[in-house]
């Protein structure tokens, strides 16, 4: 037989058991489901990753209290009894770092709060930040109408707000002039003056949805002890770590660490956001992925069981051709196709549904959408080795059945 007739003839031997083949389908699919959904969620998150990461600059990192994430397990306890980083001290480093930063900025923050004008006001997950006249330059926000917040702000710790797109929208939705107008947060009054140019969204949530008011009016109102966060931008991609090395120094001497105390502080660095991330992705991939084999192993079985079934159910057939001429190589190529076939029709289900599964979740959370082509290539390969592989030993019974046994036993 030429291999059309062997492919035309195992294609027709499983649509004459449609049931049992697509429920043998079903454990494969269940397989490639689960690692490709997984690994198109994990790629689309690192795109945005990557891409979010332009809200640092390319020149800046930030110096706080806690470290910026906590993939991989790690948990904020260990960090607690850490002292908070006080607004002195944010002074004192600001002092030593003088002209070795471009920019030193001062912040602190939090969020959940609700800002209100007239009749209208935001959603309750506005995020209210306290901080210098360097918040908008070493955060890379663009003022686009007004002003932003100058020293005298911060020194008489005046009631000024600048705020971002989202909350412009809301409280002024006819596209008023909002500079000069007062709002209330918290029962206390702030008056705009100025509003920053869209940023967009980072790690799928918005950078518009936010309003800064001077540092010490915020510790006086706000967060009486709240620790502050310090970003700190180089003069040049080339002064970067030079600029981290001085800004390690400068922290240890505004905190007063001696030379034998460790750091009490974390840089969160664009390096530092990924390394964090690729730890997170390695520890899921590698669950998705034994998860994943475990359900393929035991699919790879049961295409076993059902292709010994198989031969059992056809030793007429087989006998019958045997008897007539048929190769052993034609009958286990085509006993082999069947099994590959009940495979790959698994693993191209599991990739249509995970890579859609995936996708939809990236979606949820405005993350871009992605087509995992690596790890289709994957699925492809180790469906078709499970085929192959579970495949053999019923193909090779089925091929080496004696012609005269096999049609005296089918009777």
């Amino acid at each position: 037989m030429r291999f059309r007739e062997i492919v035309i003839q195992a294609a027709y031997s499983l649509r004459a058991n449609r049931l049992r083949s697509w429920l043998t389908t079903l454990g494969v699919a269940i397989g490639v489901f689960s690692i490709i959904a997984v690994m198109t969620a994990l790629d689309a998150v690192d795109r945005a990753v990557t891409s979010g990461l332009s809200s640092l600059g390319s020149n800046t990192f930030e110096i706080q209290k806690y470290p910026a994430t906590f993939f991989g397990g790690h948990g904020r306890g260990q960090y607690a009894n850490r002292a908070d980083l006080t607004y002195e001290e944010g002074l004192a480093f600001k002092r030593l770092m003088n002209d070795k930063a471009r920019n030193v900025g001062l912040k602190v923050s939090r969020s959940g709060y609700q800002a209100s004008y007239a009749n209208r006001s935001t959603n309750p997950d506005v995020t209210f930040f306290g901080a210098d006249e360097n918040f908008a330059a070493a955060n890379g926000f663009d003022i686009s109408e007004g002003r932003n917040l100058v020293q005298n702000d911060i020194l008489y710790s005046r009631n000024s707000a600048v705020i971002g797109q989202d909350v412009r929208e809301s409280l002024f939705p006819d596209g008023s002039d909002p500079l000069g107008k007062t709002f209330r947060v918290n029962g206390k009054v702030y008056r705009i003056v100025g509003v920053f140019s869209r940023k967009g969204a980072a790690f799928g949530q918005s950078q518009d949805n936010l309003i800064v008011m001077p540092i010490t009016r915020y510790l006086q109102h706000i967060d009486l002890h709240g620790s502050i966060g310090i970003t700190v931008e180089a003069y040049s991609q080339k002064e970067y770590r030079a600029t981290l090395d001085r800004a390690t120094g400068a922290m240890r001497i505004a905190r007063g660490l001696t030379i034998e105390q460790p750091n009490d502080f974390e840089f969160r660095t664009n390096e530092s956001l990924v390394e964090s991330f690729r730890d997170f992705q390695r520890t899921i991939s590698i669950g998705a992925f034994i998860i994943s084999f475990m359900a393929l192993v035991t699919a790879g079985v049961g295409i076993m069981n059902i292709m010994l079934v198989s031969v059992t159910e056809r030793t007429r057939e087989i006998g019958i051709r045997k008897s007539i001429g048929a190769p052993a190589g034609t009958i286990l190529r085509q006993f082999l196709l069947e099994a590959l076939f009940l495979s790959l029709m698994g693993g191209t289900i599991g990739i249509v549904l995970g890579a859609t599964a995936g996708n939809i979740v990236a979606a949820a959370f405005n993350l871009p959408l992605i087509l995992p082509v690596l790890w289709i290539f994957v699925s492809i390969v180790v469906c078709s080795a499970i085929g192959i592989g579970f495949g053999i030993f019923p193909a090779w019974v089925a091929a080496n059945l004696n012609p005269v046994d096999a049609l005296r036993s089918a009777k």
